[in-house]
């Protein structure tokens, strides 16, 4: 699959107009190629292994991500199917919000998906052919979007494939294109070459001409010592031996979390070889088995990686391990590899052009190695962070930090079915360290120990929003106001005290201090935020019992602040919530059978507040209670105005008050019990706060 990749710069807004609908026509039909190898639509029904969805998740996930991002971006202002669009939306990476439940879904049929899908094509070039267009697109343009759904698309091509080498092979049929290499020469002995020392700078200015991903931005300058290096990949003949010997059996060559993954999973070698009933291994490509080509590169993920480095530092008395994303980089600028749209896919294995399977190790030269980009994609021991200067985009402010974990592990170069941003020079994508992708590695050797992982720092040091509520939830308080999260869920607790305390759900959670404080009265305890980043700490919060943030003195001044679950009342009953990354505007069916619903200052940051209010009684159980706090601070920015409940004029130029439409949209199915201004303070530095009032209304259902 060869194709242009847009540029954002340019000085005609027609032809790039042209060059996007193109893009984005190549992306929607590879990935739905993809899927025409499932044999039969029962088979979207199946996982590929059990941490996953079933296919027909995936298959429709894409397509919703265009219509939920453009959505959320304002570029459109409604859905073609909300169910679709909630129950494909999130679930990919075993975060600790990701619903995995298959008992909640009802699947629909294929034939729906499909429809579905071509009904959001249809929707995506009807703006490609209308949108305004300046050039150059910047990331607050609506073009930004759209590239960022088919950059999205062109991720799932590469990781649905590793998902089809997981499916049983009766579910799989061959597609013409997406053949395997046919070559399988012996292999190559691998040898070292020396690097020099160098220095580095990583990250993308803000200005550079091709579309990135946040975390590609900003800047950091590392120095590297000189070291050693694999010529090759290595390959499934080097890695053999390792098997042979017993590797996978001997604990001394697996840290704690490779001890916990074989314990888990019973690993006895990589995850595409096939044993052959005969000693020997045949090996797993999308479409069949074929005897263990030596020559191809091995595909393991991190964990066997570091496993198999150790296993060799032990045979040769020598240290090895993985390369740092600093050394890839300097071994990509050593061998002086174009960036795109220079780079030719020709002299790589790469984004499909010679197969869809990897190839030998030998084949493709940059210099004097081999496969620094291409053939599969190159382990390193570099948990991915932001750079500073790092921002999440807005519009996607779950892509990265999620990930910011100290448990995803950057992967670098790209593989035979990496396309479009994956084969950018700065590209960076990473992934759990037990996870299987397209991906082998090589090896360093150094005259010093290497780290397994090379540490990263604080992960919310440069998120401001992220401290900034994690602060307001569990920092100090101020001028003699009470905590807000907390004052909240003790009126909750108080008005729900005569009926039943059995599930409540705090939506618009943050950092989730009122989740945790409701635990003290409620059997269970849903959590719902819609920013990732701002679930991440309550998740942490609960399963490591601490979390550290950044609060700001003066100017760039700023002191850690430590806090541990066990400071605060809820720590024995913390176990009695589940967080979860989630739309109110389009709620999950499962978020029902509450006795307390609250919306958490949420009404006016929603896209189209309407779509939370109108039917939130379904969600509540007779006689429950809901409870609305908002400081009605209407802004653009959030809410289009036609969406606004309050804070305007009517057609006759009468003043509208959120308070009265509160009460228009509510009336009909709950009794107002309550009416009262809570106030809250927000710390921004030692001597700057923000002393905001509240309305909390407090409705009982019928």
């Amino acid at each position: 699959m060869v194709t242009n990749i847009p540029t954002l710069t340019g000085t005609d807004s027609e032809a790039k107009r042209q060059e996007i609908r193109t893009y984005f026509l190549d992306s929607y039909g590879q990935f739905e190629r993809l899927f025409a190898m499932l044999k039969d639509d029962e088979f979207f029904y199946r996982k590929s292994e059990p941490t996953r969805h079933p296919m027909i998740f995936y298959f429709g996930h894409t397509a919703t991500f265009f219509i939920n991002k453009l959505l959320l971006a304002q570029v459109i202002s409604k859905r073609i199917h909300p169910d679709y669009e909630s129950m494909f939306a999130i679930g990919v990476d075993e975060m600790a919000w990701d619903d995995m439940e298959g008992s909640r879904y009802d699947w629909p049929p294929v034939s729906d998906v499909r429809a579905y899908r071509a009904e959001v094509k249809r929707r995506v070039l009807e703006l490609i052919d209308t949108l305004p267009l300046t050039l150059p697109i910047t990331p607050e343009s609506p073009w930004w979007v759209i590239l960022m759904g088919i950059e999205h698309e062109r991720i799932h091509i590469e990781t649905s494939s590793v998902l089809h080498r997981q499916m049983p092979l009766e579910s799989i049929r061959p597609v013409a294109g997406l053949e395997p290499w046919t070559e399988t020469p012996e292999a190559p002995t691998n040898t070292l070459i020396p690097i020099e020392a160098a220095t580095v700078t990583l990250g993308k200015r803000a200005d550079h001409p091709l579309y990135g991903w946040d975390n590609e931005y900003g800047s950091l300058t590392v120095e590297t010592e000189p070291f050693a290096v694999s010529r090759y990949l290595v390959s499934n003949a080097e890695y053999l031996p390792f098997v042979q010997e017993g590797g996978y059996e001997r604990s001394e060559f697996w840290d704690d979390e490779g001890q916990a993954f074989l314990e888990e999973h019973g690993a006895q070698h990589p995850p595409f070889w096939v044993p052959d009933g005969q000693e020997g291994y045949q090996l797993r490509v999308l479409d069949r088995e074929i005897p263990l080509p030596e020559a191809w590169p091995v595909e393991v993920n991190a964990l066997e990686a570091m496993a198999f480095c150790r296993w060799k530092s032990h045979q040769e008395e020598a240290y090895f391990g993985l390369m740092s994303e600093a050394q890839w980089t300097h071994l990509r600028e050593r061998a002086a590899i174009p960036d795109v749209p220079e780079f030719d896919p020709e002299t790589a294995n790469i984004a499909f052009v010679h197969g869809a399977s990897p190839c030998p190790v030998d084949r493709f030269a940059f210099r004097d190695l081999y496969d620094v980009v291409g053939n599969v994609w190159q382990w390193t021991r570099t948990p991915i962070d932001g750079y500073p200067g790092f921002a999440p985009h807005p519009i996607y402010d779950d892509f990265s930090t999620p990930t910011f974990d100290g448990h995803h592990n950057l992967i670098k170069g790209g593989s035979f079915a990496s396309t479009g941003n994956e084969i950018m020079a700065h590209s960076r994508y990473a992934f759990r360290r037990h996870f299987y992708q397209h991906a082998g590695f090589r090896y360093i050797r150094t005259e010093q120990p290497i780290d397994d992982v090379v540490t990263s720092g604080n992960i919310y040091e440069e998120d401001a929003a992220v401290n900034q509520y994690s602060d307001f939830h569990y920092g100090e308080s101020y001028f003699g106001v009470e905590n807000f999260a907390q004052k909240l869920a003790r009126l909750a607790i108080h008005y729900t005290a005569e009926g039943t305390q059995g599930q409540a759900l705090d939506i618009g959670c943050a950092t989730g201090r009122c989740a945790f404080e409701l635990t003290q009265a409620f059997d269970t305890v849903t959590g719902v935020d819609f920013s990732a980043r701002f679930v991440q700490v309550a998740a942490q919060l609960q399963r490591e019992g601490l979390i550290r943030f950044k609060r700001t003195i003066e100017g760039a001044i700023t002191e850690e602040i430590e806090v541990a679950i066990d400071d605060f009342a809820f720590a024995p009953t913390r176990d009695r919530v589940t967080f979860w990354q989630g739309d109110a505007c389009n709620l999950k069916p499962h978020f029902t059978g509450y006795d307390l619903i609250i919306a958490n200052n949420l009404i006016d940051r929603l896209y189209e507040p309407r779509l939370f209010l109108e039917g939130i009684e379904e969600r509540l159980n007779p006689g429950g209670t809901l409870i609305i706090a908002s400081p009605y601070t209407w802004q653009e920015e959030s809410t289009r105005p036609e969406h606004w409940l309050g804070g305007d004029y009517d057609a006759a130029g009468n003043l509208r008050f959120t308070f009265d439409t509160l009460g228009a949209i509510l009336g009909s199915h709950f009794e107002l019990i309550d009416r009262r201004d809570v106030p809250f303070v927000i710390r921004e530095t030692a001597r700057k706060f923000q002393h905001t009032l509240s309305e909390v209304t407090v409705w009982r259902k019928r």
